[in-house]
């Protein structure tokens, strides 16, 4: 959490997988909101990640696995590759919040569009082996539900970091951006 997925989402697997991979990118995307390029760009944790940081990653990480389940991309973790993933937590310059944001924005109409248009999710591509996965074949469902799991984890890294930053938690901004009307809390009184 902190926003329920509507139950109409869940129509289909497909719809409902969508929207949770959705909701997770929102924690992501929220966690930026009102802090300016100094703060995104800071890494105020013990960790050394930053939002910025985190944005870029998940958005190379979803291109990514599109891709390798589109049958495209690196077929073994090559140097180049673990250079090009150690860059995808590190914005240049030029990559703004905004610029960022709007990848990411990207990222998720492309992921949507290849998902809605795969005939099944049992529709399978080969993964590559890497020191943390075996690889092999793995189905389109494997791949969004993977997605949803990546994203969560850092929108997860991404409330800390943020509430280290200005002590704003994840429930703060939900309310604050819309996302989600604060409810009423007198009904938990009593």
């Amino acid at each position: 959490m902190p926003i329920i997925v509507s139950s109409e989402a869940g129509k289909d697997e497909r719809s409902a997988l969508l929207a949770f991979l959705d909701a997770q990118r929102g924690g992501i995307r929220r966690a930026v909101h009102g802090l300016t390029e100094e703060q995104a760009r800071s890494a105020p944790s013990a960790s050394a990640l930053s939002l910025a940081g985190l944005i870029k990653h998940v958005t190379s990480a979803e291109l990514g696995w599109v891709r390798r389940g589109q049958g495209q991309g690196e077929t073994r973790l090559s140097p180049e590759a673990v250079a090009e993933f150690e860059k995808s937590f590190v914005p240049t310059e030029d990559e703004t919040v905004p610029v960022l944001l709007e990848r990411y924005e990207a990222a998720a109409r492309e992921t949507e569009a290849v998902v809605r248009a795969l005939p099944s999710l049992d529709a399978t591509f080969e993964s590559p082996r890497y020191p943390w996965d075996e690889g092999g074949t793995r189905t389109w469902r494997w791949l969004v539900l993977h997605l949803i799991e990546e994203v969560a984890r850092h929108a997860g890294h991404a409330d800390v970091i943020r509430e280290t930053i200005d002590g704003k938690g994840a429930f703060d901004l939900v309310f604050e951006t819309g996302a989600m009307p604060e409810p009423d809390w007198s009904l938990m009184e009593g």
